[in-house]
């Protein structure tokens, strides 16, 4: 579904990404791990065309998508649900999940993806008519990957989906990422800095330490690497 290679991204004379090459096969749940600033959300902005990339090559489903403008690379099918959420604060629930349709005509799809959504988080129609700023993190969470499923996505990309969230709802998010991967069979390029969760749900991983992957491997096996067991399992 995607492959990046030898993608190098500059904030101005900062090298944030230094030649990162992964893949996600159709079907798969990815993870990228790492510290703060090791360049996980670059890598996502770079993917999703709100980063310009200086060097390298991001290819979706074979076709070169480097430096596309973002809405047509939602248009294609995939979409990026950002770190920290970024609802619309001052909308609706109802109107941010419009908000992820807006490519959409056909008024029966939309209808489907909000039953769709709703099946998912039933909390999401509770609150329907609900200024999104005044939902919990973890509600604001669901409505956020609600809003991207809107756009009917074959690729998900997820910015830290536990940041700021109640542990006792982190592990219900996780659980409907599981769900969104199975029943609709949408491949998940995940961005997560709660490692044991992340290595948990997915089957494939990659490290990134300032700009570079420097592990990659079968989560069940990274789990059990010594390196990454003390850097980002608490050395369990």
């Amino acid at each position: 579904m995607l492959e990046i290679k030898n993608l190098t991204v500059n904030y101005g004379a900062i090298c944030a990404l230094r030649g990162v090459s992964l893949e996600v096969k159709q079907g798969d749940i990815v993870t990228l791990i790492g510290a703060n600033g090791a360049g996980k959300t670059t890598t996502l902005r770079a993917v999703s065309g709100l980063l310009k990339a200086q060097s390298g090559e991001v290819l979706y489903q074979g076709r070169n998508i480097t430096n596309l403008p973002a809405h047509q690379i939602v248009k294609l099918g995939m979409s990026h649900v950002p770190e920290g959420r970024m609802v619309f604060a001052n909308l609706t629930v109802l109107e941010n999940l419009m908000m992820g349709a807006y490519l959409q005509k056909d008024k029966t799809v939309i209808q489907q993806e909000m039953d769709y959504v709703f099946g998912i988080f039933p909390r999401l129609k509770e609150r329907l008519k609900q200024v999104a700023g005044t939902l919990s993190g973890g509600e604001q969470q669901m409505l956020a990957i609600g809003r991207a499923l809107m756009s009917k996505p074959k690729f998900l990309m997820l910015d830290e989906p536990s940041l700021g969230i109640a542990p006792l709802l982190v592990k219900t998010i996780f659980e409907k990422i599981v769900e969104i991967n199975q029943q609709q069979g949408i491949s998940i390029l995940l961005v997560e800095q709660n490692a044991n969760l992340a290595l948990e749900i997915s089957r494939y991983g990659y490290v990134l330490e300032t700009g570079r992957i420097i592990l990659q491997d079968e989560c069940a096996a990274l789990r059990q690497n010594p390196q990454v067991k003390s850097a980002y399992l608490g050395g369990m």
